[in-house]
């Protein structure tokens, strides 16, 4: 495909997700409106003042509310999510949406108005979501072709990249695998005959001659971020001189960024704690009934600067599970995890008692997750930075609990924790918090080191082919 087609199939991509995006939130305040009018603003309902042009104003206002938790929710990724991810994005932010929207009329009726209406109005808004994603999804796979791309690693851990690609076929074709040490003349010889170039694990200079290279010839470039990248990126534009400067702090989050944080945490850890009580009851008498062994379990753990802490969780394994097996990640099928456990695990309610460690000030509602004393020294072994992650207090959700996944490498969560802490704002937590209760719902975020070890047997496997077709072999 030429470099000219291209573009413009960039541009019309964007246009016309702009445009469904737009259609969506008219069609969604038109039920609004519709409901409100008929289920409220009736002539001699509860709102008087908004019976003649004052519903517009509520439109409006609904309408942009929409706006602002659906971007923050990831809502408008059509055809960059899966459908089942946005619809259960969706389904979130419209029920968040609708919650806001009712208390904001009673509190405009002075009173407690009716529930009906906007239960009613949420049904519906939930049919024409679902009909809207299924067709912004086929238009989106139906005119735009998955990039053919060729991936220039350095490491043969870089490899693996190639896999986890291969899982979202519908956007990418990763058609080739080049070692950067076949050096430029053939990177570049190569590189030109596809959509798209991935870089990932080669040194800094090869890699900016590539970069250039790239930019010259318009070919678009996925780079996987070293940490020093990730700093930088999170540092401040400096321009008092004729000469540009990044300026990165290093030392987390300042006393303003903390106090704000610290508030949001002991508000949210208190309304969360009143909401799941009866859920925390009923999980405590779960466990309590399957093996009479304790409901809770306690463990020591790192948080900011290192400062160990104890941890509290529902326990989800046999009692005494470390006794034999020592300390050792779970696996998906691990014959330790309880009935009990493994539902809570895949649902995540586990993590509900660390409400408590919130409140106590150990962790905060976003962050990295702690880590037990062992493995950080471990980590620590093969990356020094892994450190870093312990300039914030550790916390329930964070970058790597939503975009990562149980088998998600140490190295990785390392990286999405540093962007989380190199980018912080309010904003950002209140969008992982959101983001968090759809994970709680994807398969997809509970793989664990059962599919991890079967992706190392694929990575193996994929690098014996690239050996043999350096050969003149036929690979498998």
């Amino acid at each position: 495909m030429s470099k000219i087609n291209q573009t413009k199939r960039a541009d019309a991509k964007s246009f016309v997700r702009s445009l469904e995006c737009i259609i969506e939130v008219v069609a969604l305040t038109v039920l609004y409106y519709f409901v409100w009018r008929n289920g409220y603003g009736y002539e001699g309902g509860p709102f008087p003042d908004y019976y003649y042009n004052g519903k517009y104003v509520l439109a409006g206002v609904y309408g942009l509310l929409l706006v602002l938790v659906f971007n923050n929710s990831d809502c408008f990724l059509f055809g960059h999510l899966k459908s089942v991810d946005i619809g259960l994005g969706q389904a979130i932010a419209l029920l968040m949406v609708n919650f806001i929207t009712y208390f904001q009329l009673c509190l405009i009726a002075n009173r407690m108005i009716s529930v009906i209406p906007m239960l009613v109005l949420t049904g519906f808004q939930l049919v024409a979501a679902v009909i809207l994603i299924f067709i912004y999804s086929r238009i989106y796979h139906s005119l735009y072709a998955p990039h053919r791309m060729v991936l220039i690693y350095g490491t043969d851990n870089a490899v693996a990249l190639k896999i986890k690609m291969d899982s979202r076929r519908d956007k990418y074709n990763v058609c080739k695998l080049i070692s950067v040490e076949e050096g430029m003349d053939k990177i570049c010889e190569e590189i030109v005959n596809y959509d798209a170039v991935i870089i990932n694990d080669i040194p800094s200079q090869i890699r900016n001659d590539i970069l250039k290279f790239c930019y010259e010839h318009e070919l678009r470039v996925y780079v996987v971020p070293k940490i020093s990248d990730i700093i930088v990126r999170g540092g401040h534009d400096i321009k008092l001189f004729d000469t540009p400067l990044f300026m990165a702090k290093g030392k987390g989050l300042s006393l303003a960024q903390r106090f704000w944080k610290r508030l949001m945490d002991i508000v949210l850890s208190l309304i969360v704690t009143v909401i799941a009580s009866p859920i925390m009851l009923l999980v405590a008498l779960a466990i309590k009934i399957e093996d009479r062994g304790p409901v809770f379990y306690k463990q020591k753990r790192l948080t900011l600067n290192g400062r160990e802490f104890e941890i509290l969780k529902f326990r989800s394994m046999i009692t005494d599970a470390e006794k034999y097996s020592g300390v050792v990640l779970a696996s998906e099928k691990d014959p330790r995890i309880t009935k009990v456990g493994r539902f809570i695990r895949a649902t995540r309610l586990d993590e509900l008692p660390q409400v408590l460690n919130i409140l106590k000030g150990d962790m905060s509602v976003v962050g990295p997750r702690p880590e037990r004393q062992v493995f950080v020294d471990e980590f620590c072994k093969d990356m020094p930075e892994f450190v870093y992650r312990m300039k914030v207090k550790g916390g329930l959700t964070g970058f790597a609990q939503i975009y990562g996944k149980y088998n998600t490498s140490p190295y990785d969560k390392l990286r999405l924790d540093m962007m989380y802490i190199e980018n912080y704002s309010l904003l950002l937590d209140i969008k992982l918090i959101i983001l968090t209760v759809r994970i709680m719902f994807s398969k997809d975020s509970t793989e664990g080191i059962d599919v991890a070890k079967e992706n190392e047997k694929l990575k193996d496997q994929l690098l014996q082919d690239i050996e043999k077709e350096k050969n003149g072999q036929e690979p498998k």
